[in-house]
């Protein structure tokens, strides 16, 4: 195992490993406000790559950009029952307005507010209440507005980017005229969720509804993407909602309609979040740390100058601003290549590890030897670290974006083959169990994804749950596939997937 390798490895420690991905990657540390993280300038790179992608997207299609308060008054999550109680035991709530200093010298709560405020972990309430002052008449429909913000939920377990009690996130929120434009949009964007995470996360992911018991709180339908990560469990990585009239009755959203007649809208709620780092984490990094895909890499090339005297750096650096002035003007998709010249004076292999450990996808070392031979010396983190290549200085900034877009494939391609190696149909009650009876030492596998045809009942949790496996979502993809309950015998149009999730 090579020294700068990460460990534990996946396969002794895959919890372990992935808390120490995130660490060797610099990309974000524990807070001093327990559950909290501070994300730092790289794990925030790539966020900022992922909400460029998805801005872009949302806007393509008629969002607009708006701001919504951090709190929200608890008599707007009362109005909607199935949603504060959804929410009710992770809120974080404010009671008071101010500190004053005791006789003891301590900083106590005073002030006390005449309603208490709850720290926004959604914001349908608030928005909702917006929107019943904005909306009067179909003309005014739809409303399409969107939101980059901050929630607070109150995680008991965190985990860096997965389970954290304040993350980074959008959320969509839509108003419209007939309950047909409200599910269209709901499946307009769990398209570009789904496309965001094939194309540009170069992660393969499942969409499809999911069953009552995982529906977002006082939503008629929610539709999600779910991954698989290298130790077989799901993520969702992504959900969009169909909310029917629940909220737009609960909070007075009405319109006129074309004959003069009063309705209430059907509305939408969508989001990602910085969760989708650590599903980058999980999806792609190895034991010798972060893998990152070209399209979302905040840096696709680095170009690492060689030299020992003052003469060969002013050379090799010359060389290097060439090269990356040439590489600069050379287009990777829609956006020139990002390059980053590591001028910096530590020990060669020392530099290069640490790029290994940032998931840079493109390494180019160029030292005199090199130049002599109008060469580079080319490394991708999607294969051995030690693995290097000779390219032609003059050709290679031509070669970039195919060798770029080589790699984004062949992540998406392994990840694909990684999950479908792990994915199987089980017929019956007793083949479900067997999957999901023992996780292993390791972790790898842990019963992975099961397709098998199960109805949206109790009866099916009561099994599920003490295997600690959920239904995931109900593909729909191809054409259907009915069948019937492993569990009650039910009739059942599609199968769903099945598994262990985060």
């Amino acid at each position: 195992m090579p020294d700068h390798a990460i460990s534990p490895t996946r396969r002794e420690d895959y919890p372990e490993w992935y808390q120490q991905v995130v660490r060797a990657a610099d990309l974000a540390e524990q807070s001093p406000v327990r559950g909290c993280m501070v994300i730092k300038p790289h794990g925030y790179a790539i966020w900022e790559r992922m909400q460029g992608v998805l801005d872009r997207a949302f806007k393509a299609t008629g969002h607009q950009n708006a701001y919504f308060p951090l709190f929200i008054p608890v008599s707007y999550l009362e109005q909607e029952a199935k949603h504060v109680a959804g929410f009710a035991k992770e809120c974080a709530v404010v009671t008071h307005h101010r500190l004053e200093l005791s006789a003891d010298g301590r900083l106590v709560p005073a002030g006390k507010l005449e309603e208490p405020l709850v720290v926004r972990p959604t914001s349908e309430t608030i928005i909702g209440a917006m929107y019943a002052k904005w909306i009067q008449s179909w003309r005014d429909l739809p409303v399409l507005i969107n939101q980059w913000a901050n929630v607070v939920r109150w995680e008991m377990r965190p985990r860096v980017f997965l389970r954290t009690a304040e993350f980074l996130w959008q959320e969509g929120h839509t108003a419209h005229a007939t309950a047909a434009e409200a599910v269209e949009e709901t499946l307009r964007i769990l398209g570009i969720y789904a496309a965001f995470a094939r194309e540009h996360l170069a992660m393969p992911v499942l969409e499809g509804p999911k069953p009552a018991a995982e529906r977002f709180p006082g939503a008629v339908e929610t539709y999600s993407i779910e991954a698989m990560m290298q130790d077989g469990r799901a993520l969702q990585a992504g959900t969009s909602h169909f909310l029917g009239q629940n909220f737009a009755r609960a909070q007075g959203i009405k319109f006129a309609d074309t004959t003069g007649a009063e309705a209430y809208c059907w509305t939408t709620s969508w989001g990602v979040s910085t969760r989708l780092i650590g599903a980058l984490v999980m999806t792609h990094s190895d034991d010798d740390g972060l893998v990152l895909p070209p399209r979302i890499a905040p840096t696709q090339v680095v170009l690492l100058p060689i030299h020992r005297t003052d003469e060969e750096r002013a050379r090799v650096l010359e060389a290097c601003r060439g090269l990356e002035a040439a590489l600069n003007a050379v287009r990777y998709g829609d956006e020139p290549i990002r390059v980053h010249i590591d001028a910096r004076d530590i020990r060669g292999g020392d530099k290069v590890w640490q790029h290994v450990k940032l998931g840079v996808p493109v390494r180019v070392e160029i030292g005199p030897r090199d130049l002599a031979a109008g060469a580079v010396s080319v490394s991708r983190r999607d294969r051995g670290p030690r693995e290097r290549v000779a390219l032609p200085l003059e050709s290679f900034p031509a070669a970039a974006p195919a060798l770029l877009e080589e790699i984004q494939r062949g992540l998406y391609d392994r990840a694909l083959a990684f999950r479908e190696a792990r994915t199987v149909r089980v017929a019956d009650r007793a083949g479900l169990i067997a999957r999901f009876a023992d996780e292993g030492a390791t972790g790898e596998g842990q019963g992975g994804f099961v397709i098998t045809h199960v109805a949206d009942t109790p009866e099916v949790a009561a099994v599920c749950d003490p295997l600690k496996v959920t239904v995931r979502c109900i593909p729909m993809d191809g054409p259907d596939d009915p069948g019937r309950c492993i569990i009650t015998g039910q009739a059942v149009q599609r199968p769903s997937v099945l598994a262990r999730a985060y």
